[in-house]
């Protein structure tokens, strides 16, 4: 029996592995390419240069690999990259990448984007993240793995957000939200640590008290720079790769300056 459903509309030159599953009504342009047992339920359009990674699986209205809603854009032939075991729901939306950020959209595996969420041009998205219902991604914005953004949350263009963070639902972020960080508001703040997502994840209660403490390094003095701050953070020589991750985040030149706790 076919695994692709007669009123599917596929060009001729896309790749589609013989695992696949292609539901009705679905339309597949040139150049895509779909691996193994990925699932396409219905009503799903896929162009440009877009990969589709093993495993994932697509609910119906969602459209990956549209042009750029970018006025910069001029034609370019970007791409978007889809890694393994992605769940993508009804009516995402996903564009491919531009000049100014390397010509591709880039999404990790096992990550959940929820009803309506979208992705801009030229973001690079981490491993198993998730993104609730109407999350919001401008261009070139770069999420870390394990990352939680909540429904409704909206996120400036260039920004950052660290591994194993949270944003909030109905949040602005406009800033770098470190790893580890727990932001909320419009504009979103940092009101702390995301406790709740590191015991999740099983670190234990030593790595826990490391990050508290370069936690409250940078954050917890307004008596000098923030740039000093970090300075003494590396000096504190606090041994912890939860806290190597931090310092290498702050320590990386960003477009935006860091979400900070509210003065």
């Amino acid at each position: 029996m076919s695994l692709i459903h007669p009123t599917a509309i596929i060009n001729s030159s896309a790749k589609i592995d013989k695992s696949a599953q292609i539901g009705p009504y679905c339309i597949i342009g040139e150049n895509v390419i779909i691996e193994k047992n990925v699932i396409l339920l219905s009503n799903v359009v896929i162009s440009g240069r877009t990969t589709v990674g093993e495993g994932t699986k697509v609910w119906p209205f969602t459209v990956l690999g549209g042009e750029p809603q970018d006025l910069k854009f001029d034609g370019e032939d970007g791409s978007l990259v889809i890694g393994k075991n992605n769940s993508i729901r009804e009516h995402v939306t996903m564009h491919f990448g531009t000049e100014a950020g390397g010509l591709e959209t880039t999404i990790g595996d096992n990550n959940l984007f929820m009803a309506g969420s979208h992705v801009a041009h030229d973001c690079l998205i981490g491993n198993n993240c998730v993104f609730a219902n109407n999350v919001m991604l401008a261009g070139h914005v770069i999420v870390g793995d394990f990352a939680i953004l909540g429904g409704l949350s909206a996120v400036h263009q260039w920004t950052r957000i660290g591994s194993y963070s949270f944003l909030g639902g109905f949040s602005a972020l406009t800033k770098d939200l470190i790893p580890f960080g727990l932001a909320i508001g419009n504009r979103a703040v940092l009101e702390g640590l995301n406790l709740t997502g590191l015991r999740r994840r099983n670190f234990d209660s030593s790595e826990i008290k490391k990050v508290k403490e370069a936690y409250s390094i940078l954050f917890e003095s307004s008596e000098t720079e923030f740039k000093k701050r970090v300075i003494l953070l590396k000096d504190s020589k606090i041994q912890s790769t939860v806290v190597n991750d931090i310092i290498d985040f702050v320590s990386q030149k960003g477009n935006r300056s860091y979400c900070l706790p509210e003065s």
